[in-house]
C-alpha cells in the first residue's frame, strides 16, 4: 500500500511516500481502508522528536491519528462492525498510521461515521472532538451554567470545545484574531477576545474552567482568571506525575514529569485552584457518544482545507503555520 512514512526524528523533516505492506490484522482489530485523514499538529510534534520519552515509537512509522474510511476486513474478535461499514476513529498511541491506504484499528476505539458527514468532514473529527470531551465532561464535569475559558477557538480543538461547551449549558469565552471573531461567535463563544488588541487577563473573572492549549505565558496568566475551587486542564503540557501514573511510564521519565510540573502546579494550589494535564485517549464509546451531535446539527465540523493524498506534507507545513480555521484534512480514496 502507499503511505508517508517517518524514518528518523527531525523538525520539519518531510515524509517519505512509499509502498510498505498492509497492516497486520490482530483479533480484536478492524482494516479500515482510509478514505481521508486528519491532521494534526501532535503528528508534527512527534515527527520532531518531541514525544520520544512518552511515545517510544520504533521507526520508521506510518504517521497519522485521525481516520474515516471502510471496512475491509474484520478480526476474529470483531463484534460490533462487519465488512462495508463506513467508520471513524482516533487509532491508539503506537498503533497509528492514517497517511496510508490501509490502517488497522481496535474494535474498542471505533465508531460508525455521523450519517450527515462526509468522509473528509469526518477525518478532522476524532481526535479534536475526543480531546475537548476528555477535557470538558471527563476531567472538568462542565455543568449548565459554569463560566468555561476555551484557548485559541478557530483551531480545531477549538472550534469543537466551544459547541461542545455551549451544549452542556456553559457560558463560553475564547480568544481568536481578529479575522476569525466573527467564526467563533457562529460556534456560539458568548466572549470573544482579539488576542492582537486585547489581553484575556484584562477581561475575564471567575472562571470554573481554563481548557489551555497555548505557551508557559499563557498558561500562568490561565491561573489568574479562575475562581477558587476552578479547574485549569491543559493539553499543551507540561505533564503532570498523574500523566506519569497514567502511561507507565520509567521512574526516570515520572520524575522528569513531576519536575517540569512542579511550577505550575506550586501555583496552582496557591490560588486554590487544580492543575491538570491531558494526553487524550482512543476511546470509540465516546465517540459513539459524540456521532448522534453531528448526525443531530447539534455540533458542525470546521474543515479549512482537504489536501490530495501526494501532497501530506504540505498539509503537515501548513498545519504547523498555526493558522488555520478548524482542521486541515487529507483526502486518500
Amino acid at each position: 500500500m502507499k503511505a508517508f512514512v517517518l524514518d528518523r526524528y527531525g523538525k520539519g523533516r518531510s515524509l517519505r511516500s512509499a509502498d510498505v505492506p498492509t497492516p497486520e490484522l490482530r483479533d480484536d482489530e478492524v482494516l479500515v481502508q482510509v478514505h481521508a485523514a486528519g491532521v494534526n499538529l501532535l503528528d508534527s510534534k512527534i515527527r520532531d522528536g518531541e514525544f520520544k520519552l512518552i511515545l517510544p515509537h520504533r521507526l520508521p512509522i506510518v504517521l497519522g491519528h485521525d481516520v474515516a474510511g471502510e471496512v475491509v476486513k474484520v478480526g476474529s474478535r470483531v463484534r460490533q462492525f462487519k465488512l462495508g461499514d463506513q467508520v471513524y476513529a482516533r487509532p491508539d498511541d503506537l498503533r497509528i498510521g492514517t497517511f496510508a491506504e490501509f490502517v488497522s484499528v481496535k474494535e474498542a476505539s471505533l465508531a460508525h461515521k455521523p450519517k450527515a458527514l462526509t468522509m473528509e468532514e469526518a477525518a478532522s473529527i476524532p481526535l479534536v472532538a475526543l480531546t475537548a470531551w476528555q477535557a470538558l465532561v471527563e476531567k472538568a464535569n462542565l455543568k449548565k451554567g459554569q463560566k468555561v475559558f476555551i484557548q485559541a477557538g478557530s483551531g480545531g480543538v477549538g472550534t469543537f470545545a466551544i459547541q461542545l461547551a455551549k451544549h452542556l449549558g456553559a457560558t463560553v469565552a475564547t480568544t481568536t484574531s481578529t479575522a476569525n471573531v466573527s467564526l467563533v461567535k457562529s460556534l456560539g463563544a458568548d466572549v470573544v477576545i482579539d488576542y492582537k488588541t486585547q489581553d484575556f487577563e484584562d477581561v475575564l473573572r471567575d472562571y470554573d474552567v481554563v481548557l489551555n492549549s497555548q505557551d508557559t505565558k499563557t498558561l500562568e496568566k490561565s491561573l489568574r482568571v479562575l475562581k477558587r475551587g476552578g479547574k485549569l486542564i491543559s493539553i499543551s503540557g507540561p505533564p503532570d506525575p498523574e500523566f506519569g501514573k497514567e502511561i507507565g511510564a520509567p521512574g526516570f521519565v515520572k520524575l522528569v514529569l513531576r519536575l517540569l510540573s512542579s511550577g505550575i502546579r506550586r501555583k496552582a494550589k496557591s490560588r486554590g485552584v487544580t492543575f491538570s494535564f491531558l494526553f487524550m485517549k482512543a476511546n470509540g464509546r465516546q465517540l459513539r457518544e459524540i456521532t448522534p451531535l453531528f448526525d443531530a446539527g447539534v455540533i458542525r465540523p470546521v474543515v479549512d482545507r482537504v489536501f490530495p493524498f501526494e501532497s501530506t506534507n504540505d498539509a503537515l507545513a501548513y498545519v504547523e503555520k498555526g493558522r488555520a480555521k478548524g482542521k486541515v484534512v487529507i483526502k486518500v480514496r
